[in-house]
């Protein structure tokens, strides 16, 4: 039998507990060495206890404490862009991996379907944020097929799936997905949105993409979205388009053709991509399809970096 590679999880939140679920359940590669968190009595914690995983309420000291810290190899942080620059600080100290999943974006972004095997290597991957995660493959699937004047995408949430976390992290969200778009998806210039939802009950994930582009060959655009849109499947089965891809005319003298100064935004095509994503329930229900594809996409992260350093 091959051993499983240890890693903890930094945060007993959310986002954190919905992680460890996924390791338990889900990972053949992967085994959980710790839950780490600060407030002692966080259901995260509690869950991790009865699930036999080691905790500490100490935070990431309590972690290096820990009789079992020289054998976790990677560390996951779903706590807030701050707490990260810390934490990551003191694990670098020790050699340890990170996989953000906050805003913080020390390391690179990472979109498993775009990027992953660029940042196998990186001490430290950044998670982007769920929208990004979401939107993202959508404009970098568009991108492979024509260049990408503008891209603006807008992630409506249930308010119900945003913890304390990602609303402390709002600012940083929307400036982390609109330089991801550029930096990962390949826009030229991008702009990220997010809405909470305050509906009841409570609406699933759903995510807009609108993509500036020149003249482009529609059938090869709608089958690259296609194509990145089942890759995204295979580890977020909730994932989905809502339609087929809509295209557009710029009408002449249209705002959105003057976000760009190429002279073909003015006679280009807006392509709209539609999505949602239902959650696996795991941890929380499925409309919080937001946290999923967050701990979803960090799970594969993880799984990859430590099939990378099996033995042959």
């Amino acid at each position: 039998m091959t051993s499983k590679t240890k890693v903890a999880v930094i945060g007993s939140g959310n986002i954190g507990t919905d992680l460890m679920i996924k390791v338990l359940r889900l990972s053949e590669t992967l085994e959980m060495g710790a839950m780490v968190g600060i407030d002692p009595a966080s259901d995260g914690l509690a869950r991790a206890g009865r699930f036999g995983v080691p905790t500490t309420a100490e935070g990431v000291e309590g972690l290096v404490a820990m009789p079992g810290f020289a054998d976790i190899d990677i560390v996951f942080d779903a706590t807030s862009a701050g707490a990260h620059q810390h934490n990551n600080a003191v694990l670098r100290e020790h050699g340890k991996r990170v996989i953000d999943l906050t805003p913080a974006a020390i390391g690179p972004y990472v979109v498993p379907t775009v990027n992953l095997d660029e940042h196998l290597g990186s001490p430290n991957v950044n998670m982007v944020t769920c929208g990004g995660q979401a939107t993202i493959p959508m404009v970098a699937a568009i991108s492979a097929v024509t260049p990408v004047l503008y891209a603006e995408i807008v992630a409506s949430i249930a308010s119900r799936s945003a913890g304390p976390g990602t609303r402390a992290n709002i600012d940083e969200f929307t400036e982390t997905t609109s330089r991801a778009l550029e930096v990962v998806g390949g826009a030229a210039r991008g702009k990220a949105i997010i809405v909470l939802n305050p509906a009841e009950p409570p609406l699933i994930m759903r995510d807009t993409v609108l993509c500036l582009v020149g003249d482009c060959d529609r059938d090869k655009v709608a089958a690259s979205v296609a194509e990145m849109a089942a890759r995204v499947q295979d580890y977020v089965p909730g994932y989905r388009l809502k339609q087929e891809v809509q295209f557009r005319r710029v009408a002449d003298g249209e705002p959105i053709s003057a976000l760009t100064d190429a002279p073909e935004a003015r006679d280009g095509w807006v392509v709209s991509v539609f999505l949602e994503v239902e959650g696996a329930a795991h941890y929380l229900p499925s409309y919080a399809g937001n946290l999923d594809i967050m701990t979803s996409a960090a799970l594969r992260v993880a799984e990859r970096m430590a099939q990378q350093e099996a033995p042959a």
